[in-house]
């Protein structure tokens, strides 16, 4: 199948890939103290060890935990990087982070958490420490959100729906469509959808859906990265970008009419493009994200190519969000072995979001 390019837009000098900024940037020396409000996730799994491996850093930022203060203080203990903990005030003055401390908005725990065993008890405090932390950034008090990984089934089995991070968010935010991308070192990739079966795929994907799914995506590029001109690659949904409609009809009739109907938005698409074609490294240099029209068409190129470095990112909600590339690794817990990579990642981003 021949693919037309959409330019819609000059896409000028293609930017540096993404890269973590360490956090003695000179940008630390902005004036704007940023006030990131994380959530560890399942208490049963690595995010409390995670939270306070993080917390013996310096950042250039003021940073709030929204969890059980207990739960932190004794697994910061148990895996040799106690903290000393302080209870966050509203009124509190924005202050870089001072390593060794944790500034944190109590949320109790529904029972005591043990390591590598979830349960169903803590299902709602994993959701009210969500609740929690995206109160605060749609009042202000927050710039940002960065999320630790929590654990689906848990919660389904506690008999509370939910499909993942990005749609809660989405509803808690009164927000009707969010798009997912994750970055890693050299690569974003974006989702037109998320967690849906496979079998259900083709037919979540409409014209008017892939359309306002590339209108977030472009200005989210804009507004939260500063590229001006963003390029971005569409997958196709079918093998060979459906082989002019031999090996499916989704590219003929939804995404290049979606390409098409872009129109004003000042941008380079370039699509759609076979899968398989769309990651090899001469198509990478030449964009700044690549749209998956699934999870796992995308992700898994992703995740081989910088996990323990990537970065899952929520477009179109009216704050930052971010959060780790990897799940609960229960297994890990209260090991103290737990590689906290893709948090500080999570925090970086978040925070250079902010700035820009």
């Amino acid at each position: 199948m021949t693919r037309p390019t959409w330019n819609t837009g000059s896409p000028g000098r293609l930017q540096a890939a993404w890269r973590p900024l360490p956090p003695n940037h000179p940008t630390a020396l902005d004036p704007h103290i940023p006030r990131i409000v994380l959530t560890p996730g399942e208490p049963a799994g690595i995010g409390p060890d995670l939270a306070a491996m993080i917390a013996h850093r310096a950042w250039p930022a003021d940073l709030v935990l929204a969890a059980d203060p207990g739960l932190l203080q004794a697994r910061a203990a148990q895996i040799g990087t106690p903290v000393t903990i302080r209870r966050f005030e509203s009124d509190m003055p924005r202050v870089p982070h001072e390593p060794g401390h944790l500034h944190v908005l109590p949320v109790a725990l529904g029972e005591p958490a043990r390591c590598g065993r979830p349960s169903t008890a803590n299902a709602q405090y994993v959701l009210e420490s969500l609740g929690r932390a995206v109160a605060g950034c749609l009042g202000g008090q927050f710039d940002a959100l960065v999320t630790g990984p929590v654990h689906k089934g848990i919660i389904n089995d506690a008999g509370i729906p939910f499909s993942g991070h990005t749609e809660y968010l989405a509803a808690l935010s009164d927000v009707p469509r969010v798009v997912m991308m994750l970055a890693a070192p050299g690569l974003r990739v974006a989702l037109a959808t998320t967690h849906l079966p496979l079998a259900r795929v083709s037919q979540a994907i409409t014209q008017d859906g892939l359309l306002a799914v590339l209108r977030i995506l472009i200005r989210g590029l804009r507004t939260r990265f500063g590229i001006e001109r963003p390029r971005i690659t569409v997958c196709g949904l079918n093998p060979h970008a459906g082989e002019g409609g031999h090996l499916g009809h989704e590219e003929r009739d939804i995404i290049v009419p979606a390409l098409a109907a872009v129109g004003d938005e000042d941008a380079v698409l370039d699509g759609p493009v076979p899968a398989d074609t769309a990651f090899t490294p001469a198509s990478l240099e030449q964009t700044h994200a690549v749209l998956a029209m699934y999870h796992d068409q995308g992700l898994p190129v992703l995740k081989h190519l910088g996990f323990g470095q990537a970065v899952n990112i929520t477009l179109g909600l009216p704050f930052v969000r971010t959060s780790v590339d990897h799940g609960t690794a229960l297994e890990l817990a209260c090991t103290g072995r737990a590689n906290p990579g893709s948090l500080e990642a999570a925090i970086t981003t978040a925070i250079e979001m902010v700035r820009t």
